[in-house]
């Protein structure tokens, strides 16, 4: 078989951007590539700098706390690390007053007072939300326009990734103290684990019925919608049409050609977490465990960058720090927004080979919910085609896993543009617990 058949490539015919221009889409606008190449952060919160004319009112939520909407506004901004704990910083930044002082004065007390009403009326609805807040705040901002209900938002930071939220769910039900209404996870396999321990609820959406089985519990308990892919970033100023053959699928990483230009995400968390359970189940335990003590190997003496987060990864290949390397569409589709040199492989499309890795969103019910039927309210509402569109058309380029939804040219479909990995997710769930295990004793010694 011809290596060039076995990967599909797709280019960013994006022009470039100068390194000082930033990129802030409307509405979700955020600018992941605006962090030093090496820090941990995916998706952080930025803050803007300000001078002696503009005032800025910067709040640190607690873990719990009432919902504070922010709006970010200055062009030229700087990366900020979000607060401890799983909410990230908010903030209200005004534009720059045109009155005196007196006037300003009386401004900045109708707010507080606006401000601390809000914190009296207890929340209607709890969300623990994976999904970047970058991407997910938006929307639930609309569903409390839309149907007035008040919702308390806990999304989480990229330190602990989904694993921190399904912990707090996990702590909350032990202590007889549930506080989560609806988990929206950016992936499936913690997901899967909580049915199996017991604590989801099961409910059928109205608004899920043309989503595919595949995507859907057997027994209701949560529904996948919006995926991402798990695919390679290759940077084109680095690797060449012709070196592009020998980019193709999972063993290509130990290439001698790309000794130390090469790397991957630590599978500890997150979508390679994930994947890395997925290989296992897809693969067979010796070739899986024996991939990953390879890929540790290989890091401990540079032959691999083994790096904190695939957005890093992502950063890395677009400077040209690496060549290329494994992240997801969403972390692609940034670099290609931006305008760096980068195309994306879509990895083992051969005949015979297992295909690319499709990872869904996934929403789901706390058996122990407070609010059950704004519980159920949300799931519906999140769950409609209308949604799955707005997260294609968003800068975090989601795939539709119905194929009737309107999409980018630049989304690309499992089954018509690309082959998907056969998999049962629920098999991936069941076992992660176990997997996550054994591979936190191999790379974190």
């Amino acid at each position: 078989m011809d290596s060039s058949t076995v990967g599909s490539v797709w280019y960013s015919t994006c022009p470039t951007i100068g390194p000082t221009t930033r990129v802030v889409t409307p509405a979700l606008g955020h600018d992941p590539m605006a962090r030093p190449i090496g820090e941990a952060a995916e998706h952080d919160e930025t803050v803007s700098k300000t001078d002696a004319s503009q005032t800025s009112m910067l709040y640190a939520q607690p873990a719990f706390g009432p919902t504070i909407r922010g709006t970010e506004t200055s062009p030229r901004s700087e990366p900020r690390q979000a607060a401890a704990g799983s909410h990230s910083l908010r903030r209200i930044e005004p534009k720059p007053a045109r009155c005196g002082r007196a006037t300003l004065r009386i401004l900045c007390l109708i707010a507080s007072t606006v401000w601390l009403a809000s914190c009296g009326r207890s929340a209607d609805l709890v969300v623990y939300v994976a999904l970047d807040q970058v991407f997910s705040e938006e929307l639930i901002n609309e569903f409390e326009q839309e149907t007035g209900l008040v919702v308390d938002a806990r999304f989480d930071i990229e330190q602990s990734k989904t694993v921190g939220l399904v912990q707090a769910i996990v702590e909350e039900q032990r202590a007889g103290a549930p506080r989560c209404d609806v988990f929206w996870n950016n992936e499936v396999g913690h997901t899967v684990r909580l049915a199996e321990e017991g604590l989801l609820a099961a409910y059928r959406p109205t608004s899920a019925e043309a989503i595919p089985a595949s995507f859907r519990d057997p027994e209701n308990r949560w529904t996948g919608f919006a995926a991402r892919a798990r695919v390679l970033i290759v940077n084109t100023d680095q690797v060449s049409p012709e070196e592009m053959k020998s980019i193709a699928g999972l063993d290509d990483i130990f290439n001698a050609r790309w000794k130390g230009k090469v790397g991957i995400a630590r599978p500890l968390t997150g979508t390679t977490m994930t994947h890395a359970a997925a290989l296992y189940e897809r693969l067979g335990e010796d070739r899986a465990r024996s991939f990953w003590k390879r890929v540790q190997a290989a890091g401990e003496v540079g032959d691999i960058a083994i790096v904190t987060s695939n957005g890093e990864l992502m950063r890395r290949v677009s400077s040209g720090a690496l060549a290329w390397g494994w992240t997801d569409t969403d972390d692609f589709n940034v670099a290609r927004e931006n305008g760096h040199p980068v195309a994306i492989i879509y990895p083992d499309q051969g005949s015979d080979d297992m295909g690319a890795l499709l990872i869904p969103n996934t929403v789901c019910i706390l058996a122990d919910a407070p609010h059950p039927d704004a519980a159920r309210q949300f799931v519906n509402w999140v769950l409609r085609p209308e949604i799955e569109k707005r997260l294609a058309f968003s800068r975090s380029a989601q795939i539709p896993v119905r194929g009737n939804v309107e999409h980018p040219e630049y989304v690309r479909l499992p089954g018509l543009d690309f082959r998907a990995m056969e998999i049962d997710y629920a098999d991936i769930g069941r076992a992660l617990e176990a997997r996550g295990e054994e591979l936190r004793d191999l790379f974190v010694r």
